[in-house]
């Protein structure tokens, strides 16, 4: 139970908020995603836009839209600064 006068933020809020900003996903094969969250569902799968792909530390190109199945999602980070 939070304390009193703690916020408890839950990850479905964060997702919310990081609609049309900038987010960083990392997904299981040592996969990268860099762009702007278009849309999400309960399942946590998101839409990318202008997604940059970094695999094994390398630049592999940008992406005009990616879709990412929840089940291989590591982390999601909204980007700094957004």
């Amino acid at each position: 139970m939070p304390k009193p006068g703690v916020s408890v933020v839950k990850p479905m809020d964060v997702l919310r908020q990081s609609i049309d900003k900038g987010v960083m996903v990392e997904v299981k094969g040592k996969r990268l995603y860099s762009g702007v969250l278009e849309g999400y569902d309960v399942y946590m799968n998101l839409v990318i836009k202008n997604a940059g792909e970094v695999i094994n530390d390398q630049n592999v190109g940008v992406h005009q839209r990616v879709l990412v199945r929840g089940d291989n999602v590591i982390y999601i980070s909204p980007s700094s600064g957004d």
